[in-house]
């Protein structure tokens, strides 16, 4: 009781709080998005996300160097097509010489230790934006996961070691987990977004792949039909542990900040790790608010990238991951 028991001692400088710190953060905790244009020498900044980049393939050699460099292991690739390439079949995502297969086997053949995930969903490659196959004005679930399961398996053939599906569509994992078993690729990994939420956060990653979803009569403006209602919290329990048993090995929630409460629902309840993704319109608050002056860019990145590990993630997908791991070296 106090005055026996002073809490305060244990915050009384740098040296002792740093020796009782629950929660550290190296660079062993992130994952690193890479957005991948076709051309040469690319190097563009995103509009709505000041200091990101989409890039060609030749300075994507160059960013994961540099990655490696700074001891940040894991990239998650995604790829901008162009609109030509785009339907409504996928078309383009199974194309064994496509620029998601070319980038998966540029990554592995610069940095061979690199682990290699690879974004799993039909929007980047969809005349409609979504996820999905449109059908009859709805995005059909079956036969988007067997195209989903083809698009894992030409990423698997081109090296990568963990595909990575973000549609939500239901039983996905078990159709990408089994066509991966008979393929032969038994030690390609499947990190679920489980609890994907239809959040009003992810405008800026949009903007980057130009994969919005058009704005067409008859056909769903939104993604609230296959991505959770942010009102639920019991129902991202339920998902998650449905993909585990249908075979992923790392169950994702996202987005991050907002969801913390869902993060620790769900480590609690799984027996698997548990990724978040701090999502682009996270990213774009933080910069924008400190580009004016409003809060402290390194402050408040740092307490937010904590406060995910703290609430259970054991990884974090970030734009700010080589912000982060250049501040704590």
């Amino acid at each position: 009781m106090f005055p026996l028991n002073r809490n305060r001692r244990l915050r009384t400088n740098e040296a002792i709080r740093s020796l009782v710190r629950e929660t550290i953060i190296s660079p062993n905790d992130f994952i690193v998005p890479l957005f991948v244009v076709e051309g040469k020498g690319i190097k563009e900044e995103i509009p709505s996300m000041p200091n990101y980049f989409r890039m060609s393939l030749d300075n994507i050699e160059k960013e994961v160097h540099e990655l490696w460099k700074l001891g940040l292991k894991s990239v998650l690739l995604f790829v901008k097509v162009p609109d030509n390439l785009k339907d409504n079949k996928g078309t383009e995502a199974l194309n064994p010489n496509g620029l998601m297969q070319r980038a998966i086997k540029t990554v592995k053949n610069a940095t061979p230790g690199m682990l290699v995930m690879t974004d799993v969903a039909l929007d980047p490659f969809s005349s409609f934006g979504h996820d999905g196959i449109v059908e009859n004005g709805q995005i059909a679930n079956d036969i988007t996961s067997a195209i989903l399961a083809e698009m894992s398996v030409s990423h698997a053939e081109a090296g990568a070691d963990f595909v990575a599906p973000s549609d939500m569509m239901d039983g996905r994992i078990l159709e990408i987990r089994d066509a991966l078993e008979h393929a032969g690729y038994i030690n390609t990994g499947i990190l679920a977004y489980s609890a994907k939420y239809a959040s009003a956060h992810y405008g800026p990653f949009r903007d980057a792949l130009d994969s919005a979803p058009v704005d067409l009569q008859n056909i769903p403006k939104d993604k609230k039909t296959y991505q959770m209602d942010y009102h639920n919290r019991i129902e991202a329990i339920r998902e998650t542990l449905m993909d585990i048993e249908e075979g992923a090995d790392i169950v994702m929630v996202k987005p991050g900040i907002s969801y913390l409460d869902i993060v620790r629902e769900i480590k609690n309840a799984v027996e698997v790790p548990v990724a978040v993704y701090q999502v682009s319109g996270e990213y774009a608050m933080i910069k924008a608010a400190s580009q004016r002056g409003w809060l402290d860019h390194d402050a408040v990145m740092m307490e937010q990238v904590t406060a995910i590990k703290r609430a259970g993630a054991d990884m974090i997908a970030s734009y700010f991951a080589k912000d982060v791991v250049k501040l704590i070296s």
